[in-house]
């Protein structure tokens, strides 16, 4: 071999090995972990982005999945991933409420969003920009990725079949604006986390309690424990779920592959909304075969909790100047989409409201 082809054959041969090795150094790897343990259902929806994204972004970058309370307990979590101590955490927004009332509205709605509602707001209405507002006051990025629809109600051994049975009960009951809602029905809000929920009804702790959707609920054993199920589940009328992934790590990722996670976000979450309502359904069946007795509030109970829920959201709205954008965008939404929604009922997915809180005394609160 010439001399100058042996140099030639030898320079390549470097110049490949180098881009092999700058290739695999590029390549990101994260921790991962989430708010849910391995024993509560919820969880599947976090998996589920986690292997679409290592399925569609798996060259450049690799996420290492870690079940809840396997790292850290859940409640810190959120601190985790602001500090960049891990890259990314799969979360429901209302746990972070007493850091700022904003998180509420953006994890779910006392009987005002269902999850048809939270998938246009957030892809169509302006939702989005809000969350990444909202998480991006402490160097987060945030990708929602779950909906679910109404939760399932609340569970005990004690009927809950209209206003006057809640008036003076003790329930386990999650969210901040859905807390003062109760409070101001006559029960009394009793926070508690989701693994002390079915100790705390088999005990008495509690007259009754709420967690999530039928399906769950049902994998969580609740039918062992309580005989009565108070429907509809009007204190978290849909929730939404995703994942907190720290601005710095976001950042370091090129923007194809900020893409690739953003589409497995919208992938998930159309899945975990059908998922959740077959689960829905499978558990109701469950629940009912086991013997629950179902206890259904009446259309005046429920146009009185609507009524509550309009004065709640109007008094935090006064409260927290972000608490109030986020809900002048939902009500909003909810005004426009009447245009369309109200005409074409009862076969749009999206129920009609008659009474919303006034966007009128919220923009007050907003100046």
């Amino acid at each position: 071999m010439k001399r100058s082809s042996f140099i030639m054959t030898t320079l390549a041969a470097g110049i490949a090995m180098a881009a092999i090795s700058s290739s695999a150094m590029a390549k990101e790897e994260w921790t991962m972990t989430t708010t849910w343990p391995d024993n509560l259902d919820l969880i599947q929806i976090d998996r589920h982005w986690v292997e679409l994204v290592n399925k569609l972004a798996g060259d450049e970058l690799e996420i290492n999945f870690r079940a809840g309370g396997t790292l850290m307990p859940g409640t810190e979590v959120f601190d985790a991933t602001e500090t960049g101590s891990i890259e990314a955490a799969g979360d429901w927004p209302g746990y972070w409420a007493g850091l700022s009332p904003a998180f509420s509205p953006l994890a779910t709605t006392t009987s005002l969003f269902n999850g048809v509602d939270y998938l246009n707001w957030i892809q169509q209405w302006g939702g989005w920009d809000l969350y990444q507002e909202v998480y991006g006051q402490y160097n987060m990025v945030y990708l929602p990725y779950g909906i679910t629809n109404n939760e399932s109600g609340f569970r005990g051994n004690t009927p809950i079949g209209s206003l006057a049975e809640l008036e003076g009960k003790r329930l386990r009951l999650s969210g901040r604006d859905q807390g003062r809602v109760l409070e101001k029905l006559g029960g009394s809000q009793v926070t508690l986390a989701g693994g002390e929920i079915y100790q705390a009804i088999e005990r008495g702790v509690i007259d009754a309690g709420e967690f999530s959707t039928p399906g769950v609920d049902y994998k969580a054993g609740f039918s062992e424990v309580a005989d009565n199920w108070s429907v509809p589940g009007w204190h978290q009328s849909a929730s939404v779920f995703g994942v907190m992934i720290n601005k710095d790590a976001w950042d370091a990722l090129s923007e194809e592959t900020q893409e690739k996670l953003k589409i497995a976000a919208d992938a998930t979450m159309t899945w975990s909304l059908a998922w959740s309502e077959r689960e829905s359904n499978e558990g109701t069946k469950k629940f009912i075969e086991d013997g629950t007795e179902i206890n259904q509030l009446s259309a005046e109970d429920l146009a009185e909790i609507q009524k509550v829920t309009n004065e709640v959201i109007v008094q935090g709205a006064c409260e927290d100047p972000l608490h109030a954008k986020v809900y002048h965008s939902m009500i909003s939404y909810m005004q426009d989409y009447a245009t369309w929604r109200d005409i074409s009922a009862p076969y749009n997915m999206s129920r009609v409201i008659d009474t919303l809180p006034s966007l009128e005394e919220i923009e007050a609160c907003m100046e």
